[in-house]
């Protein structure tokens, strides 16, 4: 990130114009999310350098504001779209005009696959994730009777086999060598009425772990390693059970990455599109990679409505904590008055949140603290609306999923 980009060499302007646009929007005295669109627009044009000309697919479960995922999609350089939910999948596909659509994690919603399968047009725009027979004949038996094909890809095992740390990486797919994708490959493409078309694999350990957290060398030395060695190994896995699956079926796409990963995932030339989520919004989680730093194009306001002592003040909400292992990390980033912090005993809570610091004593009820959250899916769904600010101007109001009446899990 330049030095020159306004939230970094001019903090003080960046988050007083957002305070001051919003004043006069919405609930005055209740929390406000606020979309900054320079800092999305920086977001965007860094994603799509970073991707070197390989196509980004939009991780739905990070954004949940559907205006939002479409906008990104007209713009070059993005194309489709991540789901997390069968039948957040088909809501996109039909409320708007996103015509590709992958869910990015196996479903056993009978309805919701059932309904997928009897819309037509839908249909054709969504596809569905497994990495089991199982799943595969649960997928068969709700869809009994569809008139077209169901669009299968198989997800496999990015994770990484350390000879000391054992498993590094999240738990999704059993499917990890040529033999076990060939093997389920087989099983669908012998299905009537199923058609393979794609692959998916996830390199969490790379995407989503930072490898630069302040005061914390031996660890960034040890998880850069890591991630080298784990990109060695995927790199040279994923292409051979893409060349072996193209034996069997002719595969439209290859997904992998995420944002943290994105680099290290456009070097595979098996790979045909990256996903990413929050480094549109720019949750506060990315600001320890060392190969980017995110804009704070996403962030919330709470109303300070106590002082309970000297140096501190108390807000209204702030739990707005994000998914993954329980920590101060996943807690949002008391960020604008600078110098705030949580109390240990406290931390953010469902209705009130505590913060101590210099800067407390400048604030007084009514006035406004100014929050980052962890990843990003977690803030849009704590609110019905997001202001959209440009250049210290509310210019538009868009709703959440929330705010849509849709909430998918």
């Amino acid at each position: 990130m330049r030095p020159d980009w306004p939230w970094a060499a001019d903090p003080e302007s960046y988050w007083g114009a957002i305070d001051n646009a919003v004043r006069d929007h919405g609930d005055p005295d209740g929390p406000v999310a606020v979309l900054e669109l320079t800092a999305l627009r920086h977001n965007l044009a860094d994603l799509r350098s970073r991707a070197g000309g390989v196509p980004i697919r939009v991780a739905s479960k990070s954004l949940r504001v559907r205006s939002v995922i479409e906008q990104i999609l007209a713009v070059e350089g993005f194309a489709g779209v991540l789901a997390y939910d069968v039948a957040e999948a088909h809501w996109l596909a039909m409320a708007g005009d996103v015509r590709d659509v992958l869910v990015g994690y196996p479903s056993t919603s009978r309805h919701a696959i059932a309904a997928l399968a009897a819309d037509p047009v839908a249909a054709q725009r969504v596809t569905h994730l497994v990495d089991s027979v199982e799943q595969v004949d649960l997928i068969e038996a709700a869809v009994a009777g569809a008139c077209g094909p169901v669009r299968i890809a198989i997800d496999l095992d990015a994770s990484y086999k350390s000879p000391i740390l054992g498993h590094v990486g999240v738990r999704r797919s059993p499917i990890r060598t040529v033999a076990e994708a060939v093997g389920l490959a087989t099983e669908i493409v012998n299905r009537p009425g199923m058609t393979l078309v794609g692959l998916m694999s996830y390199e969490a350990q790379v995407a989503g772990v930072g490898n630069e957290v302040d005061g914390k060398r031996l660890r960034n030395n040890v998880i850069n390693d890591i991630q080298r060695r784990s990109m060695d190994e995927l790199i040279g896995r994923r292409a051979g059970v893409v060349a072996a699956l193209g034996q069997i079926a002719d595969l439209e796409f290859v997904n992998a990455g995420g944002t943290g990963s994105i680099e290290a995932t456009a070097a595979d030339p098996s790979v045909t599109d990256i996903a990413a989520g929050s480094g549109f919004f720019g949750g506060h989680l990315f600001d320890s990679y060392a190969h980017f730093k995110p804009a704070p194009a996403m962030a919330f306001g709470l109303a300070v409505v106590r002082i309970p002592a000297r140096g501190m003040v108390t807000c209204l909400g702030g739990g707005w904590i994000a998914s993954g292992p329980p920590g101060d990390d996943r807690l949002p980033l008391p960020t604008w008055p600078p110098g705030l912090s949580y109390l240990s005993r406290e931390a953010a809570g469902e209705v009130q949140t505590p913060l101590r610091g210099k800067s407390a004593h400048t604030l007084s009820v009514g006035d406004r603290v100014w929050l980052r959250h962890t990843k990003s899916g977690e803030l849009s769904e704590h609110v019905n609306t997001i202001l959209v600010v440009d250049h210290g101007v509310v210019v538009g109001e868009l709703p959440s999923y929330r705010g849509e009446g849709k909430q998918f899990l």
